[in-house]
């Protein structure tokens, strides 16, 4: 079968949650960018808040969450900070969930 599909990852990474904010990450528009070849898993992902204190938290639950997917050897995930997350970047269920309304 090989490796993920991006929508598996994707899909993975909406049980990752900062513990701070009852959305997940992707509903919340966290991540940036996501490459996957060769059994190795790239992200780019921004955080809420630039120093947000729970940036490492969430970084490690990210690459623990990607590492059980199957046929993934490696994952690295990159935080940064340009262009800076708003709230621009929430799907419309992550607007639902915290009472924003597009």
């Amino acid at each position: 079968m090989g490796e993920p599909t991006r929508e598996t990852v994707l899909e993975a990474l909406k049980g990752c949650y900062d513990p701070e904010i009852p959305v997940n990450i992707v509903d919340l528009g966290l991540i940036y960018n996501l490459n996957i070849k060769d059994g190795d898993v790239s992200v780019k992902m921004a955080l809420t808040a630039p120093g947000c204190p729970m940036g490492l938290y969430i970084v490690e639950q990210v690459k623990q969450t990607v590492m059980k997917l199957k046929d993934i050897r490696h994952v690295d995930v990159e935080i940064v900070d340009t262009p800076p997350w708003t709230p621009d970047r929430m799907t419309d269920e992550g607007r639902k969930a915290l009472g924003f309304y597009s």
